[in-house]
């Protein structure tokens, strides 16, 4: 009975041993992707000039991830609703954060033709690139405006001009942005009309801003198209489940439902994704 006992407890030991040895190793690993998703959270942030307490956004962004798939598998009375909530909220923050980049990008973009006059139009009467820059920053709106203060900030803290210009490049990967930069590295190595440069660099920007609308114009259409034959089965689901509960029921509590479900879902998004590819016209 004694041998008996020191081995339960023995065992009992070991295994309470295993889980703390687990448990730690679990906690150091979530601290580890905290951190990395908190550095690469604030790297974006930065970008685009926002400032927020990341500590109290992870956690609010855990307590929606916990909660709200309980909350829409209670409603809706399936598991799979909530689990499906849970995937499309794992990539929300990601698709939230690309989809605000990419519109202060095209916003930037946007302002860039006038930018380029006014720094012409400075040069032209007389001023320097420095002086230039500041009236710039001056008169112009965000995103504009803070880009460009960076730009200035960076050479007054000593930053060579030239890494600066790269520093500006590589935040916005943008095509005109980048050729108005190379005029400007060219023209304070080797000299050269530098306003009549960003003059015709102004008026081609201008010229396929005007195209690239023309063509979302007539493009709209077909993407709207696309976002509602994908939303619709969606919307037929939710009606025929309160419908025809019972029915609609063994689509997510049999394999064969799964099955289903598993193949309207890739082929919506796959028919989403071609219809989108076709719809986006890269001028």
């Amino acid at each position: 009975m004694i041998a008996e006992l020191c081995i339960a407890s023995l065992v009992a030991l070991s295994a309470g041993l295993m889980a703390w040895l687990l448990f730690q190793r679990i906690y150091d690993r979530l601290l580890y992707y905290r951190d990395a998703v908190s550095e690469a959270t604030a790297s974006k942030f930065t970008e685009l000039f926002l400032f927020v307490d990341l500590d109290r956004y992870i956690y609010l962004y855990v307590a929606v991830l916990v909660f709200l798939p309980l909350l829409f598998a209670f409603l809706s009375g399936y598991w799979m609703v909530g689990f499906l909530t849970f995937l499309a909220l794992l990539g929300a923050p990601y698709l939230t954060l690309q989809y605000m980049i990419k519109r202060r990008i095209k916003k930037f973009e946007q302002q860039l033709p006038d930018a380029l006059i006014m720094i012409s139009g400075s040069l032209k009467a007389g001023a320097s690139l420095a002086i230039a820059l500041d009236n710039l920053i001056r008169e112009s709106p965000n995103p504009l405006r803070q880009e460009f203060s960076l730009l200035v900030r960076e050479r007054k803290l000593g930053v060579d001009m030239d890494q600066a210009l790269d520093n500006m490049e590589k935040r916005l990967p943008i095509e005109g942005l980048a050729m108005a930069l190379s005029a400007i590295r060219i023209s304070r190595e080797v000299g050269g009309n530098l306003a009549a440069t960003l003059d015709s660099l102004a008026e081609s920007l201008r010229r396929k801003l005007t195209m690239e609308g023309k063509i979302a114009s007539l493009t709209a259409q077909g993407k709207m198209q696309g976002i509602v034959m994908s939303c619709l089965p969606i919307l037929l689901m939710v009606a025929l489940m309160r419908l025809e509960p019972e029915a609609m029921g063994k689509m997510f509590t049999t394999k064969l439902g799964w099955a289903v479900l598993l193949i309207i879902v890739s082929m919506q998004l796959l028919g989403f994704l071609t219809i989108n590819k076709i719809t986006n016209i890269d001028v």
